[in-house]
């Protein structure tokens, strides 16, 4: 089946929670060292007497009103706290807060984060019934259009055609119909999906000009998943004329539309367009290749020798312009490196060297990282490295080549992931990438041998961070004596807070609870907020009351 969206691979899904972990290892070891070693013998066992709720809430009342300031970068009710309100049925006091703290900006955008979240949890009338209260009408119709797909998906067709029909502004038609038309799409009614995507574009000329690149981007995905590659190409063209111009403000995210049309594209084989759009325009007039359909070479097979000649005939010549920009590329490497073929991945590895090499290329940084990663994951580590030498920086090269490490072991070579992490010159980079492997041995199962590898650390909170995986990778097998016995060991409070927060997820609420007061008791009402949702909905209420009663200087209420 043909994927109808692409998402960067550095979202937070489970196979990338480390990667975006790892980016911020620095900043949590310098945090969590500040606070300190846990007490040695009390470490809040006590603190609840058969894990009743209501003694955990009297808990978090307690743990605010010492520490209100613990969670809180800056002034006003942060909107995670918000969104933990509306996702536990507290959607009119997140409201009431949002308009409280909103500052001389507004609440819009904390708003629509906060129907979204509602709608997300399941809560749908409640949702629309906060999107219609919103006073602004560009963000009214923005929350609008964000329930358009949510009420499709529900099974409400009926219901979604009509909110969109009430959309008011015209520049969010477009969006509105073409998000149906994507829900209809997933949901497999690909009639009903085609219906939709052809309002859209029919919305887009009766508001006086042509669809912007997302939407195209988003009819693109919805016509191949359809089986209308006729109209596909055509909407793909459609994006690159002068009306349509490729820019994208990256403000809010995701990946480019016109990488994602590359994506659909490449996915099924056809790299013409990719080959145009990175030669010259004479050049691409004449340019009218395909993507060799052979089985390729062994993934698994470590390094295998490249045929020189193998894609010269494809590649960009150095000498010209390219017309594509190097982010826009790369992209495009993250939006198919989890599923393009062995082949596919090599071709644009080298188209996307090949533009790198021509010099002309802004924002090559982007680029370069995208291509190591995806090399990394499909065994040319060697390659790989010879591209993370390319930064001039030291650190930045360095931080490169634990990414790589981490690539490799996410990908199934443990022990040469292991192998190269050693190698690593830098020691601070060389630790990130041997946190990553036993990450990544914790989480595949190999949990002797993951903590073995934590017990070699040298550093306290370095082997801190490593017992936290192993301690997660024993509660997902069950065994959460052990699990419980091993946080016990960790030495820093912050570090065993977040041990016992990931445990919180994965117990029964009884024990769940429990393990939740330990970690308050350790590290705050902070540690755990996040994780009490399914065992105690109120949690997020009270964390806000007792902070709206205090009032302290950060919170603007």
């Amino acid at each position: 089946m043909v994927q109808t969206g692409f998402h960067r691979r550095d979202e937070p899904e489970e196979q990338d929670r480390l990667v975006a972990w790892a980016e911020d290892v620095g900043l949590l070891r310098m945090r969590e060292r500040r606070r300190g070693p846990a007490p040695g013998r009390h470490t809040g066992s006590g603190v609840v007497r058969g894990g009743y709720e209501p003694c955990l809430l009297a808990l978090l009342r307690v743990a605010v009103s010492e520490d209100p300031g613990r969670g809180f970068p800056g002034r006003g009710f942060p909107t995670w706290l918000l969104e933990s309100l509306a996702r536990t049925g507290h959607l009119a006091q997140a409201a009431e807060l949002a308009y409280a703290t909103g500052g001389r900006t507004g609440p819009g955008d904390t708003l629509l984060a906060l129907v979204e979240a509602a709608a997300h949890a399941g809560d749908l009338r409640g949702a629309q019934a906060l999107a219609e209260s919103i006073p602004e009408r560009d963000a009214h119709d923005r929350a609008l259009v964000a329930l358009v797909p949510a009420w499709a998906r529900s099974g409400e067709r009926g219901r979604a055609v009509a909110l969109a029909e009430r959309v008011r502004y015209p520049h969010h038609w477009g969006r509105a119909w073409a998000t149906l038309a994507k829900a209809e799409a997933d949901r497999g009614d690909m009639a009903a999906a085609l219906e939709c995507a052809a309002r859209a574009d029919e919305s887009a000329s009766m508001a006086g000009g042509v669809a912007s690149p997302d939407v195209l981007a988003l009819l693109v995905e919805v016509a191949v998943v359809a089986g209308d590659a006729a109209w596909a190409a055509e909407l793909a063209d459609r994006m690159q004329s002068p009306a349509a111009p490729i820019g994208y403000d990256r403000r809010g995210g995701g990946l480019h539309p016109l990488a994602r049309v590359l994506a659909c594209e490449a996915l099924q084989g056809d790299l013409r367009r990719i080959d145009a759009l990175l030669t010259s325009p004479e050049e691409s007039a004449d340019a009218d290749v395909d993507l060799p359909r052979t089985d390729g070479p062994d993934p698994a097979r470590e390094d295998p020798e490249p045929d020189p000649d193998r894609f010269t005939h494809l590649l960009p010549d150095p000498s010209s312009g390219p017309l594509v920009d190097a982010r826009v590329m790369a992209d495009l490497v993250h939006a198919v490196a989890e599923s393009a073929d062995h082949d596919l991945a090599l071709a644009l590895a080298d188209r996307a060297e090949g533009l790198l090499d021509t010099g002309a290329a802004r924002h090559s940084h982007d680029l370069l990282e995208a291509v190591i990663l995806l090399l990394a994951g499909r065994g040319h580590h060697l390659r790989a490295m010879a591209l993370a030498d390319r930064f001039d920086e030291p650190s930045l090269r360095s931080a490169r080549q634990a990414r790589i490490v981490r690539e490799v072991a996410r990908h199934g070579d443990v022990d040469r992931a292991e192998y190269l992490a050693r190698a690593i010159s830098d020691r601070p980079a060389a630790v990130v990438a041997l946190l990553g492997v036993v990450h990544e041995l914790a989480r595949r199962g190999l949990l002797d041998r993951a903590q073995e590898l934590a017990g070699s650390f040298t550093d306290a909170w370095d082997r801190d961070e490593a017992l936290t995986a192993v301690v997660h990778g024993l509660a997902r097998q069950g065994s959460m004596s052990r699990a419980e016995s091993l946080a016990s060991s960790i030495v820093h409070r912050a570090a065993r807070a977040r041990a016992l927060a990931s445990l919180v997820e994965l117990s029964p609420p009884p024990r769940a609870r429990r393990l939740a007061a330990q970690a308050v008791v350790l590290d705050g009402w902070a540690a755990v907020l996040d994780v009490l949702e399914p065992i105690v909905p109120r949690a997020a209420a009270t964390v806000a009351d007792q902070l709206g009663r205090r009032a302290p200087e950060h919170v603007s209420c």
